[in-house]
């Protein structure tokens, strides 16, 4: 039995009769957080991850398509959850906000670490139009094309930085331990080193008598920019960035592009209109520069004129996006030109990752070599002149 046949027995449930869509309201923007201390000490996670509320979205749909009532079906998976889970925490304090009077999409705004304004949003245009299930589906598969994207982009990036960090460690090894040694016994042959040697030992001795102020420099630097990377300027700043850097932009752009199409195909496609969808997108995207672009072309869209017009003015998004999606908006089928965009970027960056992991790794090879060659030649260097003067 569908949840649409259910509609009518929400009472034995305790939840409220739906909603048609608006914005979320003023009690869910107060942040929660992550950690909630209980009676005695003990800490409740009451935040969920992004996995976690993939499988609670499926699930969820599951139960209420065999028959559950809203409040049956999030207290089966609120008893599922282990003790002190998120899982647990979320689920059983949903379904107590709807014994009391409150709607789905309302409960879910009090959770906005777990559910972010689309989720919310499309509950609350599932309740309207009183096909839940189709909308918890489209959001299961939003979710999972989301976490493929990270999962692709983390794996692509995984191998690099697991190179480049065990370089560092052996170049700081070498200059720590092995080149002091060597020093010790070039100052007992007393003979002139070369110039690299002498490059070498002058870079061990800094890093020996300065290591801890340059680590301590490090953190302070690090510190200033985790904070000014949450200033507006930092963040357009860096996200224009990852937009134009070499390597990582193909994937980068071509992972919000992909995104930021499904994200307002599935919005689109289930009642929410333009602006709230343009908000909803870009509250939710990861890149500070496309989502100014989509306040301003929200509020142009006020104005009465197209969404493809001013996101092609913001310079911020590709040609053939924004002339795709102007195509469909003269057709009058936004969800389709939209579908079609996601899957041509998606493709973009797996293209994108493959081109990146091929070129990374002999670019990291030959640094890595370079270095270690440099502290081996100048080595090398130092014990044949000195053989040769001996001799």
């Amino acid at each position: 039995m569908g949840y649409a046949r259910k509609r009518n027995d929400r009472s034995a449930s305790g939840a409220a009769p739906a909603a048609a869509p608006s914005s979320p309201p003023a009690s869910s923007a107060k942040p929660r957080s992550i950690w909630k201390t209980e009676f005695g000490g003990a800490r409740q996670k009451t935040s969920m991850k992004t996995v976690e509320v993939l499988l609670f979205t499926s699930e969820l749909a599951d139960l209420i398509e065999a028959g559950m009532t809203l409040g049956q079906a999030l207290q089966a998976l609120a008893n599922q959850g282990e003790e002190g889970s998120a899982q647990k925490y979320v689920c059983q304090d949903l379904c107590d906000r709807i014994v009391r009077g409150e709607s789905f999409s309302d409960a879910c705004a009090h959770h906005p670490k777990t559910f972010p304004p689309l989720y919310s949003n499309m509950i609350r245009a599932g309740e309207a139009s009183g096909a839940m299930v189709e909308v918890l589906r489209r959001l299961g598969d939003h979710y999972e094309r989301n976490d493929n994207m990270r999962s692709k982009i983390k794996g692509a990036l995984s191998y690099p930085v697991i190179v480049l960090c065990f370089g560092i460690v052996a170049v700081i090894g070498a200059l720590v331990w092995i080149i002091p040694k060597f020093k010790k016994v070039f100052d007992s042959l007393g003979a002139a080193l070369p110039l690299p040697t002498r490059m070498l030992i002058a870079a061990s001795e800094f890093f020996i008598h300065y290591g801890w102020t340059l680590a301590i420099a490090a953190v302070v630097f690090a510190l200033w920019f985790r904070k000014w990377r949450k200033t507006e300027s930092g963040m357009l700043r860096i996200d224009g960035w990852k937009l134009k850097a070499p390597l990582i932009r193909g994937i980068v752009a071509a992972g919000a592009y992909s995104s930021l199409a499904y994200t307002l195909k599935t919005l689109l496609s289930n009642g929410v209109n333009v602006l709230q969808a343009l908000k909803i997108s870009g509250e939710t995207c990861n890149n500070a520069v496309i989502a100014k672009a989509l306040a301003t072309a929200r509020q142009r869209v006020t104005d009465g004129t197209t969404i493809s017009g001013p996101l092609a003015s913001s310079g911020a998004f590709p040609r053939m996006m924004t002339d795709m999606l102007a195509v469909g908006e003269q057709a009058g089928d936004m969800a389709s030109a939209l579908e079609h965009i996601g899957k041509r970027y998606q493709k973009d960056m797996d293209r994108n990752i493959a081109v990146f992991t091929n070129a990374l790794e002999p670019i990291l090879i030959v640094l890595i070599a370079g270095v270690v060659g440099f502290v081996a030649i100048a080595i090398l260097m130092a014990v044949f002149q000195i053989s040769a003067s001996i001799g």
